[in-house]
């Protein structure tokens, strides 16, 4: 039994050590030089498409959150009276 926990052991060691890791380029300069670069864009807008669709969806729902926070204020402050 004891050998058979070693060997597993040792199995283990071996084929973490030994793995492969990927490499990943570094595109932190590339990065700097797309937001700092002046090109008369606001910088929430830079990254491209996907940062336009996020900023399109916050505004809609920050525009459509303060309606319903208007709503249910006008429909506290003005209850319905009892007939």
């Amino acid at each position: 039994m004891y050998r058979q926990l070693m060997g597993l052991r040792q199995l283990s060691r071996r084929t973490i050590s030994s793995s492969a890791r990927r490499q990943i380029n570094n595109t932190v300069k590339e990065k700097q030089k797309l937001f700092q670069e002046d090109n008369g864009m606001p910088i929430h807008l830079k990254g491209g498409s996907k940062d336009a669709l996020l900023y399109r969806a916050t505004m809609t729902l920050t525009v459509f959150g303060g309606g319903y926070v208007v709503y249910v204020l006008f429909t506290a402050a003005m209850p319905k009276k009892p007939q």
